[in-house]
């Protein structure tokens, strides 16, 4: 019997357009391409962002879904009735000695990063505040590397259903090939 695939979403709160645009989708490109299901962008509406990754999707594959607007109060409580939330945070325990107590429960997985300063409430809510370094740093770069963890690198293996086009690893150059 295989081991049950757990489901990793992420939760990007503090968006605001068009300041985090760009951060915002490289949140969404990184939680795509790292394994995650899905990004839902709290508080705040944005067409043209889901229109931005939905685009990536159709192209590159998925399965993979973008939601913007719902409260991330809302969304963190419902998701702790099913699963537990990871909160990346400069402020946590440092990954490496959390990470395998995180992998164990086997539980589905709401990852919250943030754009700026957090509500005490997200500290508070979450099962795990987990820092990657103790230093200000990139929300971006953080995701990745939890993502990195929590799935040991299948990221460099992962195969996306219903891509139209796929890279050809190679020293020199660019090798895309379109697969429809």
């Amino acid at each position: 019997m295989g081991v049950k695939r757990i489901s990793i979403v992420v939760l990007r709160m503090g968006h605001r357009i068009p300041r985090d645009s760009r951060i915002t989708t490289h949140v969404c490109l990184v939680a795509r391409a790292f394994g995650a299901d899905g990004v839902i962008v709290s508080d705040v509406r944005d067409v043209e962002l889901e229109k931005k990754i939905n685009s990536v999707v159709d192209r590159w594959g998925g399965p993979f879904f973008i939601q913007t607007g719902p409260p991330w109060v809302k969304v963190v409580k419902e998701w702790l009735e099913k699963g537990e939330v990871v909160h990346l945070t400069q402020y946590g325990i440092p990954l490496p000695e959390v990470i395998e107590e995180i992998k164990a429960s086997g539980k589905d997985k709401l990852v919250v990063v943030g754009s700026q300063k957090q509500p005490r409430e997200a500290f508070e809510l979450a099962n795990y505040n987990v820092s990657v370094t103790l230093q200000p740093h990139s929300e971006v770069a953080a995701l990745a590397l939890f993502l990195h963890y929590l799935q040991n690198g299948r990221e460099f293996y992962m195969e996306f259903s219903n891509a139209k086009l796929k890279v050809i690893p190679s020293n020199r150059g660019k090798k895309v090939i379109k697969l429809v």
